[in-house]
């Protein structure tokens, strides 16, 4: 499509135009670009700064949400255990860090206490 060629050369800017422009004159065009661009990977594209990586942005490497085979077992198998012990390790970080924000908020809670008790007992 040379359309979508040339719009993809003007960049970012052009495809919003022309969703505005096509809002403006007849909406069904408007929505339709605006679907297109957001259901070909290009506004995921924009979101991470990979201009021109668009082709295909979201769907390399993935099916339906889940992992696409690379054909190899073995590796298939190393990565899954790889995910896996990473999900892990990430749970046990988020576990780690909110322990750590109750004990400054404990932390922070008696200094306040401890404050309050010095002014009462000097009033």
């Amino acid at each position: 499509m040379p359309i979508v060629e040339k719009l993809d050369e003007y960049g970012k800017g052009a495809w919003i135009a022309l969703i505005i422009l096509g809002f403006w004159t007849f909406w069904p065009v408007g929505l339709t670009a605006l679907m297109f661009v957001l259901f070909s990977g290009r506004a995921r594209a924009w979101r991470s700064q990979s201009r021109g990586q668009w082709h295909n942005a979201g769907m390399r490497g993935r099916r339906f949400g889940g992992m696409h085979s690379s054909g190899n077992a073995a590796f298939d198998e190393y990565r899954a255990e790889t995910i896996k012990r990473l999900e892990d390790e990430q749970k046990e970080f988020v576990e780690y860090l909110e322990k750590l924000r109750q004990a400054k908020d404990k932390h922070e809670f008696d200094q306040f206490m401890a404050d309050r008790r010095g002014k009462e007992v000097q009033s």
